[in-house]
């Protein structure tokens, strides 16, 4: 079977489009593939009690691209914080801007990689409401708030605490020594009904003995005088 001129025009026509669609889909897949402003992502964190700035790029084909940050105020840049090289990976790679940001501070962030990508991260960061550090406030201790117990119990103040008696001292004496105390009396002390016996030296059974006594010797007397009496009068007879 012989081609003729119109079927092999066809088919280089065919073969034409089709490279042509190939070049497009190859074009459309390497600008898929190259560096994008999506890749690029940024986050404010604490590093222990200091702030940073990170920016993670995800460019799979690892385009180098320039990371700028600044920091914003009322929509102008205020400072330039600092600028870093980064090569993506498909895992991931992150950069640190060290910055001691403050809460709800504004960050722009700008990528540049020649010649794909030469624009700001949207939106702008803003950081976090409450700082890495926050100073100690000092709390009162109980002793200054709080009254403590007396350690010793109050006496009232109507009952009065006996004093014990001490014994004086005698002065010494001109010459300088001491006289001795008195030697105390082995003695029983009269008692307070025999004060007056105490005075005579008698006893108080003495008198009642005496007038027996007396009685006694008053009684035989007489006896002895009617007996004499009597054998007189019997010699008489």
């Amino acid at each position: 079977m012989s081609i003729t001129r119109r079927n092999a025009r066809r088919s280089v026509r065919i073969l034409g489009v089709t490279a042509a669609s190939a070049a497009l889909a190859l074009g459309a897949a390497g600008n898929a593939l190259a560096c994008n402003i999506n890749e690029f992502s940024a986050a404010a964190k604490c590093d222990g009690d200091k702030g940073v700035i990170t920016v993670t790029d995800v460019d799979p084909a690892g385009v180098p691209a320039t990371v700028t940050v600044y920091l914003q105020n009322n929509g102008a840049d205020l400072k330039k914080v600092g600028q870093q090289v980064v090569r993506g990976s498909r895992e991931g790679v992150t950069i640190t801007f060290e910055e001691d940001w403050q809460p709800n501070a504004e960050y722009r962030i700008r990528v540049k990689a020649d010649p794909y990508v030469d624009a700001d991260i949207k939106p702008n960061l803003v950081t976090p409401a409450t700082a890495c550090t926050t100073k100690d406030t000092p709390t009162p201790t109980p002793s200054d708030t709080t009254p403590q117990p007396s350690a010793t119990p109050s006496t009232p103040a109507g009952s009065a605490t006996p004093t014990p008696s001490t014994p004086s001292t005698p002065s010494p004496s001109a010459d300088g020594s001491t006289p001795p105390a008195a030697a105390a009396s082995n003695a029983p002390s009269p008692a307070a009904g025999d004060s007056h016996l105490a005075e005579t030296g008698a006893d108080s059974n003495t008198g009642l003995i005496a007038g027996i006594a007396a009685a006694l010797v008053v009684v035989g007397g007489g006896a002895v005088f009617f007996g004499m009496r009597r054998r007189g009068t019997s010699s008489d007879r």
